[in-house]
């Protein structure tokens, strides 16, 4: 069984028991979230997709703070002395998915 979850604008499959890292959610560690933007079920083949899906997936945070890898955008104008360098890291949550009902 599994589904397909829309998190902050990302699509997600999910599965009983799986840990995945999502875009930052609210919350501490150990709260539970319920996730309601079911967008595709699968119950061993009969599938449900849209409108008819009344599904919710229910996960726990398990780390509420993950730092992704650094990313640094560069510009620089040749013969001109113009350098620009910025830098982010992506904020994720750690979550385990503990039940699809």
């Amino acid at each position: 069984m599994f589904a397909v979850v829309k998190i902050a604008g990302q699509q997600f499959k999910v599965q009983e028991g799986q840990s995945l890292y999502v875009p930052r959610i609210e919350g501490k560690t150990g709260d539970k979230v319920e996730l309601n933007e079911v967008l595709l079920l699968d119950r061993d083949g009969a599938v449900e997709v849209g409108n008819a899906v009344k599904a919710t997936v229910k996960a726990e945070i398990v780390n509420e703070l993950v730092q992704g890898d650094k990313v640094i955008a560069f510009k620089m104008k040749r013969r001109k002395g113009f350098r620009k360098k910025h830098g982010h890291r992506t904020h994720y949550t750690q979550i385990k998915i503990e039940s699809i009902a």
